[in-house]
């Protein structure tokens, strides 16, 4: 289905761009959302007669997407989440999550311009993109953690709290038996009937 996009949609091009797409996408997320019209005759009219206000309108968009994400910037949210020791989350930490703690910071962000690869799962500090703007992208640290006391403390860390590898534990390692443990083997059993004898 070709269509004519109203603003800036990411890998498929800019405003007033004419473009190919699966019908489903274009009937289910381009067009309800004003992102585009269907590239007919009649729509390629108006869409001409509107250019320049679209235009406009979208730059303001931006200005004010723009002054935003200097405020935006570099903004740390925490996220209190239970975890087990390993630091793997009980659950995880969505986009609505995300978009409910900036909020509660004072900037207005809903789910869906909340930018995550994947959710997240474990403890410590992410890097999230917040879209604004179909043109500004801005970053936020999301801090998952136990408790405050916990989430300042990666903070200034930098790390997660979790139970690190190279701390001593009482089990011991058991391998495969090689040539070293034969010999251990061997070494115990002559030792024992010469103690024996005494």
């Amino acid at each position: 289905m070709q269509i004519i996009l109203l603003e800036r949609v990411e890998k498929l091009g800019q405003i007033g761009d004419v473009v190919t797409v699966k019908p489903g996408y274009a009937r289910n997320f381009l067009l309800p959302k004003n992102k585009a019209l269907r590239a007919t005759k009649a729509n390629l009219e108006v869409f001409e007669t509107q250019r320049a206000q679209l235009e406009a309108d979208n730059l303001k968009r931006k200005d004010e997407a723009t002054a935003v994400a200097g405020k935006l910037e570099g903004l740390k949210v925490i996220v209190i989440r239970q975890a087990g020791e390993s630091g793997q989350l009980y659950g995880s930490v969505s986009a609505r999550d995300i978009a409910e703690a900036v909020t509660a910071e004072g900037f207005t962000v809903n789910r869906a311009q909340v930018r995550l690869n994947t959710v997240i799962k474990t403890l410590g500090l992410h890097d999230v993109q917040i879209a604004l703007h179909p043109e500004v992208l801005v970053s936020v640290t999301v801090n998952a953690a136990r408790s405050a006391e916990e989430a300042e403390i990666q903070a200034e860390s930098g790390e997660a709290l979790v139970a690190r590898d190279d701390e001593p534990t009482f089990e011991r390692e058991v391998g495969p038996i090689g040539e070293d443990d034969e010999n251990d083997l061997s070494a115990e059993t002559s030792e024992a009937p010469a103690s024996e004898e005494e």
